[in-house]
């Protein structure tokens, strides 16, 4: 298997109880759309909606050393994906419910919600995600 698949099912280890399907398939979108010499830095999954009760829009949330890569296969065929660069990255929200959390991410033209995700691994997704964006930000304000 590829580098996303393998480090989801590590997520899914480490933090069980996301409400999540076909993560081999929704990894290989992201797989596929990795550019050349670009690294996978953390992979997690969850639901890409704003509804806890949508149980079927299951993605692949990839953070690679350039960006966000958001993967989604479609049931039959075709397949979305989303990219976040650190120059549309505006703001996120995490927030924490009974049994799952999520994470909001503003960008400039849409904001990106990703539900159903285990309580337990919404402060390593803040993280990393915050770190990311932080360190990226201060090379974009250096080159203009």
């Amino acid at each position: 298997m590829g580098i996303v698949y393998d480090q989801a099912k590590l997520f899914m280890r480490k933090y069980p109880g996301s409400m999540v399907f076909r993560i081999k398939k929704h990894a290989s979108v992201v797989e596929r759309h990795l550019n050349p010499g670009e690294k996978v830095q953390f992979v997690f999954v969850g639901q890409k909606n704003s509804s806890p009760f949508d149980w079927f829009s299951s993605c692949t949330f990839a953070i690679t050393d350039r960006r966000i890569l958001i993967g989604r296969k479609r049931l039959f065929w075709g397949y979305f994906l989303s990219a976040i660069t650190p120059d549309l990255y505006n703001d996120m929200q995490v927030y924490q419910g009974l049994i799952w959390g999520g994470v909001t991410i503003d960008t400039v033209k849409e904001e990106i919600v990703i539900s159903n995700v285990s309580k337990k691994g919404l402060d390593e997704i803040e993280t990393r995600i915050s770190e990311f964006m932080m360190e990226e930000k201060k090379k974009y304000k250096s080159c203009n």
